[in-house]
Order: structure tokens, then sequence, then C-alpha cells
């Protein structure tokens, strides 16, 4: 994981080679939350960097059993730190199993097989992670436990701002990825029953935006401002959401896109900027909205 910080490879490192750790949390999210923001790219992006001082830039990213995720460690002052797992298990709201490599200069400098358990209710979620921890570099176990210790605090709070809404649409994952990332289709679906939309400018690809009003039914005009970081075709895209042009973020949002047999499941996934930006979206009746809006897209492909 990106956020263990390195020392330099010593090459008689060596006494301590070896180590399990552990490390838990509960975290007040349910389970669905909780195994988003810990797989999730757009939101592993989010928490990845333990402490302020650190800057995380993910280089890929593929969540899937034979995925692999690169990301690059930097701390002023020092040489990049880069890592790479590779997934090598997911069931979903329960386990995790991923391999990395840590590695400077292109020296390897550690590797690690990491088991993530998942359990919990609705309303609360238990995560246990285990690493086992090969060292080849000096104070790689202390390293670990500092870095995983505030990348898994960081993971807790944003689980804890998350919101997750799913839908399956009767139609192939083609069609569906066309209504979403096709500028003339996306305007016409897009918001709650009742709401139009009055696009500025739309231009639907990594590095882009769109400069939108959502209209209410009462006419009462609520700005918008999408930037898309990431547009990978029929798979995800990761955006932020601004309130107006240029103004403030409120959510780092993402959907994905899966085969479902002959359907395409759907997840929009949002993490709030804080807890308050979350507990006003809540009040606001967020996830009704957000359900409004697939059915909406659901109806729009399907002609149902």
């Amino acid at each position: 994981m990106t956020n263990a910080r390195i020392a330099r490879a010593a090459p008689d490192a060596a006494a301590n080679r070896f180590a399990t750790l552990t490390f838990e949390r509960e975290v007040a999210a349910p389970p669905s939350a909780l195994w988003a923001a810990w797989t999730a790219p757009a939101a592993r992006a989010v928490w990845a960097a333990p402490t302020p001082s650190v800057t995380v830039e993910f280089l890929e990213a593929e969540t899937k059993v034979g995925g692999r995720e690169i990301s690059l460690c930097k701390v002023a002052g020092e040489p990049d730190i880069r890592c790479e797992v590779g997934w090598l298990a997911l069931e979903p709201e329960r386990c995790s199993v991923n391999h990395e490599v840590i590695s400077s200069g292109g020296n390897t400098q550690s590797v690690a097989l990491v088991t993530a358990e998942f359990s919990g209710s609705n309303e609360r979620s238990r995560l246990r992670v285990t690493v086992q921890l090969c060292s080849l570099g000096t104070d790689m176990e202390q390293g670990y436990r500092q870095g995983f210790g505030g990348g898994l605090d960081n993971l807790a709070g944003v689980a804890e701002r998350t919101m997750i809404l799913r839908r399956t649409i009767a139609a192939p994952r083609t069609r569906v990825w066309a209504a979403w990332a096709n500028p003339e289709a996306l305007p016409q679906w897009w918001g709650p029953d009742g709401f139009t939309c009055r696009t500025s400018r739309i231009d639907l690809r990594s590095g882009g935006d769109w400069v939108f009003d959502m209209i209410g039914p009462d006419g009462t005009v609520f700005p918008n401002h999408h930037r898309y970081l990431e547009v990978i075709p029929e798979q995800r895209i990761a955006y932020g959401l601004l309130w107006g042009e240029n103004g403030p973020k409120h959510a780092d949002a993402w959907i994905a896109f899966e085969d479902d047999g002959d359907a395409t499941a759907l997840t929009l996934g949002m993490v709030f900027s804080s807890s308050e930006e979350f507990r006003s979206a809540s009040d606001m009746g967020a996830v009704e909205l957000g359900h409004q809006t697939l059915a909406k897209l659901d109806r729009f492909v399907t002609g149902r």
C-alpha cells in the first residue's frame, strides 16, 4: 500500500526481515460503504496518503482479480516510492487479498501479502487487515505500522462519509455506457424526477468537464460543475462535484459499469468532502434523489 513510508535499502538489513502485522478498525458506516472505500480507485485516492506531507499519485488502478494498482508516494526532498499492488481475491464486503511490492530508485524495499476481512451490520463495520511482510530495506516494519495506521484512520473517515447507490439495468453495457458518455444523451436523463438540465459546456473525457444548471420543478436553479478525472470506456468514470463553475468541491464521485449476464450492474459512489456535507446531503434525501436519477437512466436506455 502506498502509505507505507520506506527507508533506503541496507545490505546488512536483516535480523527481523519477516513480520506479521495486524490492524483493526471499527467504522461507523455499513459494510457496503467500507468495501467501496477500500476497493474503488476514486475512493482509494482520497484516503491513501497517511499524512498531509505525503502526496500519492495513481498511475494505474484496476480493482479486479488479476488487476493491478501502481502508485507513487511523494514526500518533499525524498525519492519517490513506487507501490505495485496485485489483486488476488475479492469477495465483496467479506474479504480481499493482494500482494504489494514497494521500491525506491529501482530497488525493491519490501514485499507483502495483505488480507482485509470485513464484517458488520447496516450501521457499523469492522475491518481487520493482516500484513505478512518481508523487508529488504531498513525500518520497514515501523514504516508499515505508521503508514497503515494513518491510512486506515483516513479510510475510516472516508467510509463514514461515503454514499453508495446500485442499480441493474436490463441492457448491455455498451448501450448503458453510450447513454452516460454521449454529451447529447447525458443531459436528457440526468437528475431526479421533475428536474431538467441546462448545459453551458460539456466535454466527457479525462481532463474534461461539464458545467450545467439543474432546474427544479419550481424553477429553482442549482449550478453544478463536474470535473472528469478519469474516463475509461465501458468501465468507470471518476469526477469531482463542485458547487457551480470552479466553486468549492463537495464530493469525489465515480460510476462503475459491470456485466451482469445480459444486463449491466451500475455502482454510483460519492465520498463527500466533509461529514457536514454528507449529513446535509443525507438530510436533503440524496439517496432517494440518486435512485430517481438512476431510474431515469434505466427508462432512457430501456424505453420502459
